[in-house]
């Protein structure tokens, strides 16, 4: 489950791209296995345990496993021991077919942002793309192009004017538009605001900025 990792990574407190890398292996791993095969309670820990070496900050088994019986108590559904958690760590590399690099959207965010001049809007652009590892966005779309429906979003609710740098970019403006308006349904559906926030009649008038094509 995607919430147990951030409510661990909280605790244990680690860099967002190690929260970010533990949630993309954990919804590519359940394009392979089904969670009957592997249990998500346990996945999300062994997940958030592998991210953590992979990015270099590794965050020690035993600690995951202090924090997982803080959190849930005496919940036998989360009862795990360190060798649960690196069993659980072999079989997801085997899982992984050992492929464990992840592209993020933020790289090409901050290397965007500054080639539009509009550097001002690098935290809540950030949050953004943060918020886009509560959906599916990242197995489906290039990390360029959610970077991308990241700052349009943040443009308009800023009111900033990126037209002409979008159509100078002529990058496939539908695809653009299917991640952002992807972005906006879910904070619709859950009622969140992206500036903390966004009121439900401010989504289509976003959408009717988004040009069509470049």
């Amino acid at each position: 489950m995607v919430s147990d990792i951030w409510r661990l990574a909280q605790q244990v407190k680690v860099r967002q791209r190690v929260i970010a890398t533990a949630i993309t292996y954990f919804r590519r791993v359940y394009t392979r296995k089904s969670m009957t095969e592997y249990d998500p309670r346990l996945v999300a820990p062994a997940c958030l345990y592998l991210a953590s070496k992979v990015e270099e900050s590794t965050v020690q088994a035993r600690l995951l496993v202090f924090y997982i019986k803080k959190m849930c108590g005496s919940d036998d559904k989360y009862r795990f021991e360190i060798k649960d958690i690196l069993e659980m760590e072999m079989k997801l590399l085997e899982a992984l077919d050992y492929y464990l690099v992840v592209y993020h959207p933020y790289r090409p965010l901050l290397q965007l942002l500054q080639d539009a001049g509009i550097t001002d809007l690098t935290q809540f652009a950030w949050g953004l793309v943060n918020d886009t590892y509560k959906m599916d966005l990242i197995l489906i779309y290039p990390p360029y192009m959610i970077a991308l429906a990241c700052i349009y979003i943040a443009s308009v609710l800023k009111d900033k004017d990126t037209t002409s740098w979008f159509e100078e970019l002529r990058a496939d403006m539908n695809i653009v538009k299917n991640i952002s308006m992807e972005i906006l349904d879910f904070y619709d559906t859950y009622k969140i605001d992206p500036i903390r926030g966004l009121q439900e009649d401010k989504i289509i008038p976003v959408m009717n900025k988004l040009p069509s094509k470049a």
